[in-house]
């Protein structure tokens, strides 16, 4: 059998933890910063957990994570 192929935009977007939980970063923080609040541009800062909806996408884009 040939092997899985992981979506190589999916492993440089996401990390797998310790505990199997998938880390991820904020979006709506790249451009067009201007017109956003400095509050809500602080808020963006660092990193989320992917949620438990999506987890079964993210796990079929990283077979081997």
């Amino acid at each position: 059998m040939p092997k899985m192929k992981t979506k190589k935009s999916a492993a440089k977007r996401f990390r797998v933890r310790g505990s199997g939980s998938v880390k991820r970063g904020q979006a709506f923080k790249r451009h067009i910063l201007t017109k956003k609040t400095t509050k809500n541009k602080r808020q963006l800062r660092g990193t989320e957990s992917v949620h438990s909806t999506n987890m079964a996408s993210v796990k079929a884009m990283l077979p081997y994570a």
